[in-house]
């Protein structure tokens, strides 16, 4: 049928696919670091403009019939009345806004009308809280910004030869927190709360529409954000979480409606289908692996995993509360963390191995169950980054879990993602295919692993783990 391409502007660089319409093949791709050193938390736009000239250089698009663009979250583009940038895009995590996440919580009345509002509780790095940052330290900045935008948003107005009509998906507006994936409509309001007046804000176009046509008559569609690019990329639906170990963790689940979460440990996304992506998210991942593993005096993961294999489930009694950096799931921003059972007979280098990597699968299986509690189907569990392929996550995952566990093959999902839905708009505007039920793509080449057996033996382990919180914890979860 034809060939379209997924790009990905990611914090870093910007990586291009180029997918074969009809079964997702991957046929070519392109990279490029953007042009800055690092990650700041000022950049300038451009320089993702450049990164992505430079990715798709050598004639990479040619033959192609609609492009996807996927882009990191968060990005705010504070534009003039004009369309030139107000100051560099505002982007990652940025820790100058803790002041103003607290200030905003506080202007509503607390985290539960933020909850209900929006469906999330204002943290540093969203769209929101900048704004009010802005506000505060930047007021000139402030007053001159008329239209807000995200990363992908000004990446396809730029692709698209910056019309008068600025466009975003649902995926990418459910994290700015001033719009509702529960009502699938803006809280201009809460615009005006954070930056002081009204600014214009791009329309929410539905997942499978096009966000319109180059002057060369290539189709862009409505582009995402990287976290729900990458679930379509993988291609997960209903019944599946994904995991995501990095230094912190996250566990979400495609959902069918929105989830208001009082206590603030649901963020109610919305994917790139017309779904929900419920997002629970724990401050400590492998950053407690890495802890272990100096403490231990070893060199890397890999001989830690290699020496927690020596164990056995249950550490022999050890159990490793992993809050080494506070904790948000549960909320106990305060606490440190905490290893309990130290018997003589426990007290081997191995089985403190085997109880960093039982924490931190604990902790998660703790996030993941507040998602089952609010009625999340969860049959199977996709586990991503690096470390999902070390063999003592691989061993304890699945029964820990209590699911299936696939571990995907590593690829550029985001991309993949991204291309996908450039399919799914080219196929509605031809005709071929239901704006619906997007193109059905070969899933993702990977591992699959059952807990089988193993079963019972984890769910003890998780409720050596859950005695043990519970007691240094009194009600963290039902406080």
């Amino acid at each position: 049928m034809g060939i379209v391409a997924g790009l990905d502007s990611s914090p870093t660089f910007t990586r291009i696919v180029v997918c074969d319409t009809d079964t997702g093949a991957v046929l070519r791709q392109g990279y490029a670091p953007h042009p800055v050193e690092g990650r700041p938390s000022d950049i300038d736009p451009q320089a993702w403009l450049l990164s992505l000239g430079e990715a798709a250089g050598g004639g990479l698009l040619e033959g192609v019939q609609a492009i996807g663009v996927s882009a990191q979250q968060n990005a705010l583009i504070a534009l003039d009345a004009q369309g030139n940038t107000v100051r560099p895009a505002m982007a990652g995590g940025d820790k100058r806004a803790q002041v103003a996440a607290a200030d905003l919580v506080d202007a509503l009345g607390g985290r539960e009308a933020w909850a209900q509002a929006v469906g999330c509780v204002p943290q540093a790095a969203q769209p929101v809280t900048k704004l009010r940052w802005l506000a505060k330290n930047e007021p000139e900045n402030a007053q001159r910004t008329a239209v807000l935008l995200q990363a992908h948003d000004w990446l396809v107005w730029q692709l698209l030869g910056r019309p008068v009509r600025r466009t975003t998906d649902r995926g990418g507006a459910s994290g700015t927190g001033y719009w509702s994936a529960a009502t699938g409509g803006y809280r201009p309001d809460l615009v005006e709360l954070a930056l002081g007046h009204q600014a214009v804000l791009p329309e929410v176009i539905g997942p499978a529409d096009a966000a319109g046509t180059t002057p060369e008559g290539l189709l862009i569609s409505a582009g995402t954000g990287e976290t729900m690019a990458a679930a379509f990329g993988l291609g997960i639906g209903l019944g599946d979480a994904v995991v995501s170990l990095g230094a912190s963790g996250s566990v979400m689940a495609v959902h069918p409606e929105a989830l208001a979460d009082q206590s603030g440990m649901i963020t109610s996304l919305a994917d790139a289908t017309g779904m929900h992506l419920p997002v629970v998210t724990t401050l400590n991942a492998v950053r407690a692996l890495r802890g272990t593993a100096e403490l231990l005096g070893l060199p890397d993961l890999e001989s830690l995993s290699e020496l927690a294999m020596k164990s056995t489930p249950g550490s022999h009694g050890l159990v490793l509360l992993p809050y080494l950096e506070g904790e948000r799931t549960p909320n106990l921003p305060h606490t440190a963390g905490t290893l309990s059972g130290l018997r003589r007979e426990s007290m081997k280098p191995e089985h403190l191995a085997r109880a960093a990597f039982e924490g931190m699968l604990c902790g998660l299986a703790d996030a993941l169950d507040v998602l089952r509690g609010r009625g999340v189907e969860v049959r199977r569990i996709f586990l991503l980054g690096p470390a999902a392929e070390l063999p003592a996550v691989q061993a304890a995952a699945p029964s820990l879990f209590g699911a299936q566990v696939v571990v995907p093959q590593p690829a550029d999902y985001a991309a993949i993602g991204a291309a996908r839905q450039a399919a799914w708009a080219l196929g509605v505007s031809q005709g071929t295919v239901d704006p619906r039920t997007p193109p059905a793509w070969q899933g993702a080449a990977a591992q699959v692993l059952e807990p089988g057996e193993d079963l019972a033996v984890g769910q003890a382990v998780r409720q050596q783990f859950t005695a043990v919180r519970e007691q240094t914890h009194p009600g963290a979860f039902h406080s």
